[in-house]
């Protein structure tokens, strides 16, 4: 009795994992049917589509390593800066990966040797833009492939509906619909591919390029910063009207107060 109700236990699950099996989704043959049915423009979009997922994930990997989201360091090394603390200000931002910290940090190097002003400028403009090139990396091919996906789909509808068109004809009078039908559909597959393959990588390179574009302002911000002062504060402003005071004293430009002595 026991053996009996075993073998069928057994018998039971084996039945169940096979129907476990069979209900899941075969990915691999949806995937062999649509390259089949879209033909060799479906098989091209799709290696672009992983071409352009590893694109994204490389320049992940690479904004992390970099620390672009690390602003905090480069704002404290000028406020030490503009305290007269420039070797603070160095020791803040020599070990950091982020370009802009290190574009910074060649900066006070240079200024600390005594070297003149528009040769460090220099030499931390050629870094900066060194460094974004570098970042710019692989964004050509990423837009290359959102230029040419919706294009590529577009040019296998095409094609799939000069195939259903011939087919058509070649029926001559006895037409049947299902024919045109399954043309169409398998021509628009292409189009419907492209546009899934384009829509994500034209808003990662949008992305990507944002986070580039503001780690440019803010590396030609930081350096400009070491060589400037702070203006947003004046000399005896306590309320925002300092400079409306000194010039209501007479204390203010001469030029602007002539200008206003001519109105």
């Amino acid at each position: 009795m026991n053996d009996t109700t075993d073998a069928a236990a057994v018998t039971d699950a084996a039945d169940a994992a096979l129907a476990i099996g069979a209900a899941e989704p075969d990915w691999f043959t949806s995937l062999t049917d649509m390259l089949a049915a879209g033909g060799p423009v479906v098989a091209i979009l799709l290696a672009m589509s992983v071409i352009a997922l590893a694109i994204v994930l490389v320049k992940l990997w690479q904004f992390r390593s970099a620390r672009l989201g690390d602003r905090n360091s480069v704002r404290n090394a000028l406020a030490l800066v503009r305290a007269g603390r420039p070797h603070d200000a160095l020791s803040l931002v020599r070990s950091k990966r982020n370009p802009v910290a290190q574009a910074v940090a060649r900066t006070l190097i240079g200024q600390l040797r005594g070297l003149p002003d528009h040769k460090v400028r220099e030499e931390a403009v050629r870094y900066g833009g060194d460094m974004l090139e570098e970042l710019r990396g692989y964004l050509r091919p990423l837009e290359v492939i959102a230029s040419l996906a919706p294009l590529l789909g577009l040019f296998g509808t095409v094609l799939g509906m000069i195939g259903a068109f011939q087919q058509l004809e070649a029926a001559g009078n006895q037409v049947n619909p299902a024919v045109l039908s399954g043309g169409i559909w398998e021509a628009l597959l292409t189009t419907a591919v492209g546009l899934a393959v384009a829509i994500p990588a034209v808003a990662a390179l949008n992305w990507l390029e944002r986070v580039v574009e503001r780690t440019a302002h803010d590396m030609d911000s930081a350096i400009t910063g070491v060589f400037t002062q702070d203006l947003s504060t004046m000399v005896g402003e306590s309320d925002g009207h300092g400079y409306e005071r000194e010039f209501e004293r007479g204390r203010g430009p001469a030029r602007l107060r002539t200008a206003a002595a001519g109105e």
